[in-house]
């Protein structure tokens, strides 16, 4: 049932070390030119994805009432605290990158999207890996790119990643007698406004506490239940 939650979290892991000693013969103009790359790639799949919505004013209401959830919660103060612990846990070298930061972000990129919710679901519904094994693969690609910029943090991010999708997987099975492809859709868009809020921070066009919108993937969930 987890095996393509293993395969992409060890994923990060292995393209988060491969980053890491990269990093040593990398340009910092390139590295720059890198992450804007990634950056706008986000924005491109925050863009594409947000099309397959089907409910306008669900999506709305979900970012709405998940922004509150997420505000109340404060879920970016406690995503940043536990960046901090691990920096305290492990703190950087001198001139390496913030634990903290580099956690985060890769955190946030890989977790937040269509893939991440889709793939651990079809992995426990039906026992395919395909979309798990396919977000493997650019995981590891993208841990190699932040981890080259970012540091050790991105690593650690994987073992979030672990607990985030595995729980999805978990309880894929009781949900299957409610999901429903416009349910899945509607799900995907508001995750696809997150990356795309995700790209336009890293790109500095904006600074949106994109961690406090995340309750609002669920909310499309809430208003099928009682629709």
């Amino acid at each position: 049932m987890f095996f393509g939650v293993i395969v992409n979290t060890l994923a990060i892991f292995a393209g988060g070390t491969i980053g890491l000693f990269v990093n040593k013969g990398i340009p910092l103009k390139i590295e720059k030119a890198l992450m804007k790359a990634l950056a706008m790639s986000a924005v491109y799949i925050g863009i594409t994805g947000m099309m397959s919505g089907e409910n306008t004013i669900y999506i709305i209401l979900s970012l709405v009432i998940g922004a509150a959830i997420g505000e109340w919660i404060d879920l970016d103060k406690r995503i940043h605290q536990m960046g901090a612990a691990l920096e305290h846990r492990f703190p950087p070298t001198n001139g390496s990158a913030s634990i903290s930061k580099g956690f985060v972000m890769s955190s946030l990129i890989m977790a937040v999207g269509a893939m991440s919710i889709v793939g651990p679901l079809e992995s426990g519904l039906t026992g395919n890996h395909t979309v798990l094994l396919t977000k493997a693969l650019m995981d590891g690609i993208t841990s190699v790119i932040l981890a080259s910029s970012l540091g050790i943090g991105v690593i650690f991010s994987g073992g979030l990643i672990f607990v985030y999708q595995g729980a999805i997987t978990l309880f894929a099975s009781s949900l299957d007698v409610i999901l429903t492809d416009v349910m899945i859709n509607d799900i995907n868009a508001v995750g696809s406004i997150l990356i795309l809020a995700l790209g336009l921070n890293i790109l500095e066009v904006a600074k949106i506490k994109v961690m406090n919108f995340v309750p609002a993937i669920a909310i499309p969930l809430l208003f099928f239940l009682f629709y």
